[in-house]
């Protein structure tokens, strides 16, 4: 799930001016006071937006394409249900871009943070499991945009969502009172050797961007009242969960409590989804829970679209996962439109459509 280290430096996320076109999406970097990280964080905001402002390709880079917004256009007038995001461990929620557009242009406004520790050129095993730390990110940014009136305006404060993938399903699982169990996850790991339990055996990590030697983590010493805690944020009010990390970690209790609308989704068939995501048995305990899956992809399937060349790209410098990679014979823009359309739908129903 640490889709980022080997070639971070390449894939920064850039935003750069493109050819003035016509669209309706505005797009702001803000910082946000983090109280409990002792930093500010760096925010990415999307929004539905009047004429005006800076043509720019968020989250565009040399393997990536990004997607078109406004940079600092003027907010429309009214009052949009808000979206907070969570991004994958190792990545960017400026990668994230292609989902976020196109909500804004439903008339959501989105924000999502790079998460100090697990975010691409500073990420670490040591952080990973630390999940409280993503909750208290997106509690900060809902906090942040929900009082400073030049935002609050534009927002509905009843009607708030969370959209996570990989990691950041986990902590958009987490924050509407799903509760993890580190013993279960330690013993998951020891038999597991993937995914997210092959980046805590160590080797080779980020940190403001210089490659540097991490130990093996051993969960076991990971502080247990935090990752076992809950970190309920009772003002968000549906919950889209793709691709979910701990999933079989979860307690079954916590998520039979959950009392808000909790949409799953899995990129690929059964019988391709890997176990460490896999998530029909955490939509069936949740209440109201529901579970999708999109054929012929794959985790990877979540990033944005490569560019040509870009898997060459990263082939050259030592990545070995194919990141650039789908699972048939679908293109990588055909998945998104698939996911955006469940995840619209999840959202609209859920947050525009409730009385």
């Amino acid at each position: 799930m640490n889709l980022f280290h080997i070639f971070c430096s390449v894939v920064l996320p850039i935003t750069f001016a493109v050819p003035c076109h016509a669209t309706e999406v505005g797009m702001r970097e803000i910082t946000v006071a983090a109280p409990e990280r002792g930093r500010d964080l760096a925010v990415t905001v999307w929004y539905p937006a009047e004429a005006g402002g800076e043509p720019v390709l968020v989250g565009d880079n040399k393997v990536f394409k990004g997607a078109p917004a406004f940079m600092n256009a003027p907010i429309v007038k009214g009052a949009f249900p808000l979206v907070v995001m969570s991004h994958g461990s190792g990545g960017r929620v400026q990668g994230m871009t292609w989902l976020a557009t196109e909500l804004a242009k439903a008339g959501f406004v989105v924000a999502g943070p790079n998460h100090p520790g697990t975010t691409s050129g500073d990420s670490t095993p040591a952080d990973t499991p630390k999940l409280w730390e993503r909750t208290q990110d997106l509690s900060a940014v809902i906090n942040a945009l929900t009082t400073d009136p030049s935002w609050s305006r534009a927002i509905d404060a009843g009607r708030i969502g969370v959209i996570g993938f990989s990691l950041g399903g986990a902590a958009a699982m987490e924050i509407v009172g799903a509760r993890a169990n580190l013993d279960a996850y330690a013993r998951y790991c020891d038999t597991y050797k993937k995914w997210d339990c092959a980046w805590y055996a160590g080797g080779q990590a980020y940190v403001n961007d210089e490659a540097v030697k991490v130990d093996k983590v051993d969960l076991r010493t990971v502080d247990k009242t935090r990752f076992e805690q809950s970190n309920l944020d009772r003002r968000i009010q549906s919950a889209v969960l793709v691709d979910p990390g701990l999933a079989q970690a979860f307690e079954p209790e916590s998520l039979q409590k959950i009392a808000i609308p909790m949409s799953f989704i899995n990129l690929g068939s059964n019988g391709t989804i890997p176990t460490a995501v896999i998530a029909d048995r955490l939509a069936a305990l949740s209440p109201h829970g529901s579970y999708a899956t999109v054929a012929d992809a794959v985790h990877f399937s979540f990033l944005p679209e490569c560019k040509q060349g870009g898997a060459e790209l990263l082939k050259a410098l030592g990545e070995v996962d194919p990141i650039c990679s789908d699972g048939g014979s679908r293109s990588r823009a055909d998945i998104h439109a698939e996911v955006t359309r469940l995840v619209q739908d999840a959202l609209q129903k859920t947050l525009k459509d409730r009385p």
